[in-house]
């Protein structure tokens, strides 16, 4: 995965709250290979009518929306299932962050194992930020160092877990953070074996 250390691009605004896993990309495109790409099924109910016509009031069709990587929405965004497609879907439209007051828990794990943010703000940071969206015409910057959002000439706070964080730094999935503690790992196996040398599976004799 490419590592995320500080970004400065364009954001999106998209002022609701619990939207799920199945209104982020409904099951009937689930069966599309990711080769092809997820990102035109993005909010696919909400971004287009019966038609399949672009809604022109919906804030991803917006000619703003174009080229940002980052998503501002309300609390309980990634609610419902499990569904990693969810997340397969913001990335292969092109978002890295998405900032919200809460997210859900699966969500969350899924986003940073694919790089992509979860930035938990508070509730009036959230509504702050979305006010000033339309009007700042600003880039808006997120340092995953810092945990810091910079907006004009106002900054905020985020949250992440501390093992994301890393994970997102270097560009990790599970595995290459197991890597990382290798040595931590086997120093642990020596130091147990010569404390417990009876737990060691050994050689069975017949």
């Amino acid at each position: 995965m490419r590592p995320f250390d500080i970004i400065t691009t364009t954001a999106c605004a998209l002022p609701l709250a619990s939207i799920d896993t199945d209104q982020l990309i409904p099951a009937r495109f689930m069966k599309r290979s990711r080769a092809d790409g997820y990102g035109q099924y993005l909010l696919h109910d909400m971004r287009f009518d019966e038609m399949g016509q672009a809604r022109p009031d919906f804030p991803l069709n917006a000619a703003s929306a174009a080229g940002a990587e980052v998503l501002v929405t309300r609390r309980n965004f990634g609610a419902g299932s499990s569904r990693e497609a969810a997340v397969y879907a913001l990335v292969d439209f092109g978002f890295r962050c998405v900032i919200a007051p809460s997210f859900g828990d699966i969500f969350a794990s899924n986003a940073v194992n694919n790089g992509l943010l979860p930035a938990t703000v508070s509730e009036a940071d959230a509504e702050e930020i979305l006010s000033l969206l339309p009007s700042t015409g600003a880039a808006i910057t997120i340092d995953l160092r810092d945990g810091l959002i910079r907006l004009g000439n106002r900054t905020f706070s985020f949250s992440v877990d501390p093992i994301w964080r890393t994970k997102l730094l270097n560009g990790w999935d599970d595995l290459d953070l197991t890597v990382s503690l290798a040595d931590g790992i086997t120093g642990f196996e020596a130091r147990d074996a010569h404390q417990r040398p009876w737990a060691a599976l050994g050689t069975r004799r017949a």
